[in-house]
């Protein structure tokens, strides 16, 4: 009740901070709208030259880009840490965040939320709508529930890749470019893993789980059974890198030197 109680609070404060100024906020949510439509107009050149790739046809892909957008969108509202380095530690927030009775991570999660950024899951949802239109992809009474737990599963993937590099800073405060290479990473994870040769294919299941944010839940609401194994994984792989995020998380701010010299 605590944490979500702070939560909507912070929230409903973001909100009043976001609509004074209106205009921003629009010209932000162009801007997304426009790198993923450029994204999508990518995806419809490619296939202008092939009929298909490894085996799936140009909606499918399609299909799977939509999902992508929404497990990402939630990530993107919730978990914006990309410069935690040299805000939380070069600059010495951290010391602040320390000093309050709250888990420092949901701190930073609430006080750097971007809500706008939810609205990439309308796009997702507009997107899987067309795709699946064209492939009569048809939906048991269950799959609206699934499709919720396979996208709560995608997030938690996506946002414990991103704690676990966060975490690094508490033991090394210099700045580094893993999180912008991360980034360019987890947009392998747009697109069927089996385009790529067995290495990266493992990277993207096993490492850096990417996949599961995209190619595997999509594959199950397009009938691939072949996939279906890592489809169900999705929320089992999700809170289990995201757990282990946390433990790394806590370990990492015991070893946190504060801002001092």
């Amino acid at each position: 009740m605590k944490y979500g109680q702070l939560f909507f609070q912070y929230a409903a404060q973001y909100m009043k901070t976001r609509l004074t100024y209106r205009t921003d906020m629009m010209v932000e949510i162009g801007s997304d709208l426009l790198s993923q439509a450029v994204n999508f107009l990518f995806i419809l050149l490619v296939f202008g030259h092939t009929t298909a790739i490894s085996g799936w046809s140009r909606d499918e892909i399609i299909f799977i880009y939509g999902f992508f957008l929404v497990p990402f969108a939630i990530f993107g509202a919730f978990f914006n840490i990309w410069d935690f380095n040299e805000r939380y530690i070069v600059k010495g927030e951290m010391d602040r965040i320390l000093t309050r009775p709250i888990h420092s991570l949901f701190q930073i999660v609430i006080e750097r939320m971007e809500l706008e950024s939810l609205f990439g899951v309308v796009t997702g949802m507009a997107v899987m709508v067309y795709a699946g239109s064209r492939l009569d992809v048809s939906l048991a009474w269950y799959d609206p529930f699934l499709f919720v737990l396979l996208v709560l599963g995608g997030t938690l993937v996506y946002a414990a890749i991103f704690v676990l590099i966060a975490s690094i800073s508490f033991w090394s405060d210099s700045p580094t470019s893993i999180m912008p290479m991360m980034y360019n990473i987890g947009n392998y994870g747009r697109y069927p893993v089996n385009i790529y040769n067995n290495i990266i294919r493992f990277l993207l299941t096993w490492v850096l789980p990417f996949a599961f944010v995209g190619v595997y839940p999509a594959a199950y609401f397009l009938g691939r059974t072949e996939w279906y194994t890592y489809a169900f994984l999705t929320p089992v792989i999700g809170v289990a890198f995201f757990a282990f995020a946390v433990v790394m998380w806590n370990v990492g701010v015991t070893k946190y030197r504060g801002a001092g010299n």
